[in-house]
């Protein structure tokens, strides 16, 4: 049960983004910009980033989720699950999995990201924009994370929710609708 009444039944950061929606707007621009927005990183390595560092904080429903949203992105032959077991062995590229090292360090704190991670990075052919966008994205999940569970929003069971929300995010993005009320009065 949420901490605080957010008068509504939505599960995770829907439910706080429909409570306020006036500080849902710009997280969910920056999860646009950064999670669809023009890159030479994929979506899916994108969404990749945000459910590694979802799990590194242990966050259930921002996991869940954006496993959802990676899970329906990843080109054909690819298994989230097997990426996620190893990642030292997962069939990605050396350069997402250096960035994936990179997001993690992020998520120990901003200091733990070191010139050895970076000159790796680039070793490896990922882009300074490349490994910007991977920090952002890192900081940003902790910061969702830390909403989610800080608030203790509801977090369902049921994988075929998050499925739906998946095709539903593919096809409309993290922008919320035009015209979405508060779900509180403000005093």
């Amino acid at each position: 049960m949420p901490h605080i009444d957010l008068g509504n039944e939505l599960p995770g950061i829907r439910s706080l983004f429909s409570y306020r929606p006036e500080t849902a707007r710009p997280m969910s621009e920056l999860a646009e910009i950064l999670l669809r927005g023009p890159s030479t990183l994929e979506r899916w390595e994108r969404e990749l980033i945000g459910t590694h560092v979802s799990g590194l904080n242990e966050c259930r429903f921002c996991t869940a989720s954006h496993a959802a949203f990676t899970t329906a992105q990843l080109p054909e032959g690819l298994d989230l699950n097997v990426i996620r077991a190893d990642l030292g062995s997962a069939p990605i590229s050396d350069k997402l999995k250096a960035l994936l090292e990179i997001a993690s360090a992020v998520q120990r704190g901003g200091r733990s990201v070191t010139t050895e991670l970076v000159e790796r990075a680039r070793a490896a052919g990922a882009t300074d924009p490349e490994i910007h966008d991977t920090v952002l994205i890192a900081a940003a999940f902790c910061m969702f994370n830390r909403y989610v569970d800080g608030m203790a929003t509801f977090t369902p069971d049921d994988p075929a929710g998050y499925a739906a929300g998946a095709q539903r995010l593919v096809r409309d993005g993290y922008l919320p609708l035009a015209g979405a009320a508060p779900a509180h009065q403000s005093a």
